[in-house]
């Protein structure tokens, strides 16, 4: 009998085996230095890399652009990293986007990391189009969600469109690497492990004589900046009827102004006049999830308690210790919000 054909196949499965070991691996982040310190996008960017690779079994790796960034690297592997490849010099101290484009297009394609990801912040927008476009591969912008397609290795990018009203996930099925930038304030920050091992290398730059076309004039120019969505506020004070009268809502708004809080009401407070109507929290209202809630004088019906159930925080102050916010709230403060509130201004002042 001719067997010949058993070799054919044994050829067919040495041509493939080269291509899958060859293939993209690891996890990726394009970390930012902002004035000596890894801003909290950063951070948040590390986070979620460390937990997409834990379900796929890869490393975490991150690039560090910038002039006296070396220090930061062990900061990076403390909060997830395990290898970092930084590249510092002098010339990397103002951002200019093709060199910061050659530089890491050259370690993508040494490397040939299977995602990447990368902060949504004026430079990570600036940047990332330009290296997805130099790597001939897909980019997910603004992501406010990242999920994965295990059945595919596909890494899920959540967006918002016309202007949040509706939200559409995308998935990059081909080209590689996989690459997304996250919209700050959407992930969570990991905590700090110092006692994390991982790898600082510092890598050769060759620019092969690429230079910079951008001059920067003025590093400190005032701008004045639009305000923070209530979908991102961190901090949210809140009031309602409990409150009495404008004298007592006086008070609400300056713990916000002491807290750098967002302010928001119940309905009850909008039919008073306090609050604007895009600022009632609620079941027909704005649904939201800070850090820290606060709510002064209102009594949190179901409606209400819809709106701020995701709230990290629910610190609730009701002279009813019945009051359904009270129920609800993870630290709650029996008194009148309008001598319970000059009492924290006193100690935050302090």
């Amino acid at each position: 009998m001719d067997f010949s054909f058993f070799g054919e196949l044994l050829e067919e499965e040495r041509e493939i085996t080269p291509e899958v070991t060859e293939g993209y691996r690891n996890l990726w982040v394009a970390a930012e230095a902002a004035d000596g310190t890894l801003p909290p996008s950063t951070l948040e960017a590390i986070g979620q890399a460390r937990e997409i690779a834990n379900q796929i079994g890869v490393y975490v790796w991150a690039s560090l652009l910038g002039d006296g960034v070396e220090p930061l690297a062990q900061q990076l592997i403390a909060y997830g990293a395990d290898r970092v490849l930084v590249a510092d010099s002098p010339s990397l101290a103002e951002y200019q986007p093709e060199v910061y484009v050659k530089i890491l297009a050259d370690l993508v394609g040494q490397h040939r990391p299977e995602m990447l990801l990368m902060p949504a912040t004026s430079l990570g927008n600036d940047l990332a189009p330009r290296l997805a476009q130099r790597l001939n591969t897909g980019l997910i912008s603004h992501c406010l969600k990242l999920t994965l397609d295990m059945s595919e290795r596909l890494l899920l990018g959540t967006c918002p469109a016309l202007g949040g009203e509706v939200y559409h996930t995308f998935a990059c099925p081909q080209a590689r690497p996989q690459m997304a930038t996250l919209e700050p304030g959407y992930f969570r920050i990991p905590s700090a492990d110092p006692y994390r091992s991982g790898e600082v290398k510092r890598v050769d730059l060759d620019l092969g004589g690429v230079t910079g076309r951008l001059s920067w004039l003025e590093r400190e120019a005032s701008v004045e900046l639009p305000p923070v969505p209530l979908s991102r506020a961190k901090i949210v004070v809140s009031a309602g009827r409990g409150m009495g009268d404008a004298e007592g809502f006086a008070l609400v708004q300056r713990l916000a102004e002491v807290l750098g809080a967002a302010l928001v009401g119940s309905r009850g407070a909008f039919d008073e006049g306090w609050i604007p109507e895009d600022r009632i929290v609620g079941v027909g209202g704005q649904f939201i999830a800070p850090d820290l809630y606060i709510a002064c004088g209102l009594s949190g019906d179901i409606y209400h308690y819809f709106g701020v159930q995701s709230a990290r925080c629910i610190v609730a102050i009701n002279p009813d210790e019945n009051a359904p916010i009270m129920k609800v709230a993870h630290m709650a403060v029996v008194g009148d919000a309008r001598q319970v509130i000059p009492a924290m201004l006193n100690a935050l002042g302090r």
